[in-house]
């Protein structure tokens, strides 16, 4: 693994965040998008997680580029769902297999419990066992959660979408922390 840095992604990053995720959209089954979004619509997503308060990391080459990024955001809109979140990772093609992703997740991990969330829940696009993405969870922790059986077609085929899930903070072994972020966000709605 080569010099990497980890670091609050920036609005600056957005141009080379739309290149990364164009990739993924056009060529990979993380994503169950079929069109590549805008750099507009990037925007509008990523002001929406950071105006949320959720962290979104950007992953830095020696170089100064960005090779890869990470955020977690809200599981589900309903109240109850607070304490859960839903972690992405994506990794520029030149980048895959350095390491990179591990990096991002390892932080992102570190940056929700910090806020302490309770529960990340990956949703795996193209989960299969032998899949980077499922194998990096597993690595990191997380347990399997689940599968939807064809629930994806792209590509030509049918995809399946794994769940899995990392408990942080006694996850349900304690009841909900009042001065955890989720809980004061809450509250002060």
């Amino acid at each position: 693994m080569s010099n990497i840095t980890i670091r609050d992604a920036a609005p600056s990053d957005l141009d080379r965040i739309t290149e990364i995720y164009a990739d993924a959209v056009r060529h990979g089954t993380a994503s169950y998008e079929l069109e590549p979004p805008s750099r507009a619509e990037m925007a509008v997503r990523f002001d929406s997680l950071k105006a949320g308060g959720f962290p979104y990391l950007a992953a830095v080459d020696e170089a100064g580029q960005v090779v890869g990024y990470a955020y977690a955001g809200a599981f589900r809109p309903r109240p109850a769902y607070r304490f859960i979140v839903e972690d992405s990772v994506y990794v520029a093609p030149e980048a895959k297999g350095r390491g990179v992703g591990r990096l991002l997740m390892e932080r992102l991990i570190e940056s929700v419990r910090a806020l302490g969330f309770r529960q990340i829940v990956a949703v795996i696009g193209d989960g299969r066992a032998d899949s980077a993405s499922v194998r990096l969870h597993e690595r990191l922790g997380f347990s399997h959660a689940g599968r939807l059986a064809g629930s994806g077609y792209k590509h030509g085929r049918w995809l399946d979408t794994a769940f899995m899930q990392l408990e942080l903070n006694g996850g349900t072994s304690l009841p909900p922390d009042p001065d955890s972020w989720p809980e004061r966000q809450f509250n002060s709605a």
